[in-house]
């Protein structure tokens, strides 16, 4: 079944424009003074980066808690390398998740792997024209830190 998201933009005044989600939520988007904007929201490509980051951060939690996994705190640090021309897309995006907690390396990293490889329609999205890193963080119980880097599971190496 396919499913259909809607978002509703107005503009406010000048490159200011009020987002409103077929979810019922509501934003406020705007560009900086160098793009005739007044700054008084987020950058269309800063959400771009929020969604990778929320995404990948929702389906971990979620696998996470299922693995029965104590994660007390987490934070994603998300990073992203645009182009120096026009259109400025993304060249490069690094995301850093650090969870504190009872949490096992390895089962962080394969809930990270299931999103970047089966859940997160965003990272699907741009990952075939977009170098994505994914790196994770562990802060223990008992202070020790541990910290991985995710590499993406081949289609071709799963099935075969």
């Amino acid at each position: 079944m396919t499913r259909t998201n809607t978002v509703d933009l107005d503009l406010l005044e000048g490159m200011t424009f009020r987002a409103r989600t077929g979810s019922g939520h509501e934003l406020v988007v705007d560009s900086g003074a160098d793009s005739f904007g007044g700054n008084a929201g987020a950058r269309p490509v800063e959400l771009v980066l929020l969604a990778s980051a929320a995404c990948m951060a929702m389906d971990a939690v979620s696998i996470l808690r299922k693995m029965r996994q104590d994660v007390r705190a987490y934070h994603v640090h998300a990073e992203g390398t645009r182009a120096a021309e026009h259109p400025r897309v993304f060249t490069a995006i690094t995301l850093t998740h650090r969870f504190d907690g009872d949490v096992r390396a390895a089962n962080a990293a394969r809930a990270l792997q299931l999103s970047m490889t089966r859940y997160c329609p965003v990272f699907a999205m741009l990952s075939p024209t977009v170098p994505i890193r994914v790196t994770y963080e562990i802060a223990l119980p008992d202070g020790a830190v541990v910290s991985g880097e995710v590499e993406r599971e081949r289609p071709e190496a799963a099935a075969g």
